[in-house]
């Protein structure tokens, strides 16, 4: 059973990207394949940090991908367009949930998902806690 429609946060940005259906997403169903929106659930994810931090930072720090959950509604077709929304949680430690809305064109809902990310350090791979000021960037 789905969980109740994720809700955005008050108090954090919220990073929209608009999502490409291409051919090879479509699968037997005539709908975008399940394996696709765990795909752009890592995409966003990863859009909305390069986005929002420099490169040193990038280079200094790196996302590692622990856990995916996704919840499918509504199916996408062929012919859709579609949306991602996204925002984080609170940070716990080295590790902090992502939330993420897929809308169709008319804003319908068809799925969400959490991922739970751990901050690496780049040159390790090492799980470092996440500095205070990193929220700053994620917040409205």
């Amino acid at each position: 059973m789905a969980r109740a429609p994720l809700v955005p946060r008050t108090d954090r940005e919220i990073f929209t990207v608009p999502l490409d259906i291409l051919p090879g997403h479509i699968d037997e169903n005539g709908h975008v394949n399940n394996v696709v929106y765990v795909g752009w659930l890592q995409e966003v994810g990863t859009a909305h940090w390069n986005a929002r931090f420099s490169a040193a930072d990038r280079a200094r720090w790196s996302w590692v991908a622990l856990r995916h959950e996704v919840d499918y509604l509504r199916g996408l077709q062929p012919d859709s367009t579609a949306v991602a929304r996204t925002w984080v949680g609170d940070p716990q430690g080295a590790r902090f949930n992502r939330y993420v809305r897929i809308e169709d064109g008319e804003g319908r809902l068809c799925a969400q998902g959490i991922s739970e990310w751990c901050l690496v350090e780049a040159a390790t791979l090492r799980p470092t806690r996440i500095p205070a000021t990193m929220l700053g960037a994620f917040q409205r």
